[in-house]
């Protein structure tokens, strides 16, 4: 009888993750980061554009459900929230990084 040793989930998805990195080149890596940075504004403009039409609706009186667009409304506010501190993040890291003396 064989007994395999078992590994956590974590550790075989960070073992994957990096033979992927060891693979990527410069400017896919680049690109990669492009791509879900593009994304994520995009999903963010969607949340907005739905709470905004949701919004009108309601003020139309095409929408009775109010619950449903305040939730709606309060996911758009908290993403966009959380865009905004991602990105002074960013900008901080960014600044701490040209401050450095190489």
């Amino acid at each position: 009888m064989e007994i395999n040793r078992l590994t956590p989930i974590s550790m075989q998805g960070q073992v994957n993750m990096e033979e992927n990195q060891a693979k990527k080149t410069v400017g896919e890596s680049q690109q990669a980061f492009s791509n879900s940075l593009k994304t994520a504004i995009e999903q963010l403009n969607d949340m907005q554009i739905t709470s905004d039409k949701k919004t009108n609706a309601l003020a139309n009186g095409e929408i009775d459900d109010l619950h449903d667009v305040m939730i709606t409304s309060q996911k758009a506010s908290v993403a966009l929230q959380t865009g905004v501190q991602v990105q002074n993040k960013v900008i901080t890291a960014y600044n701490e990084i040209m401050r450095m003396q190489v």
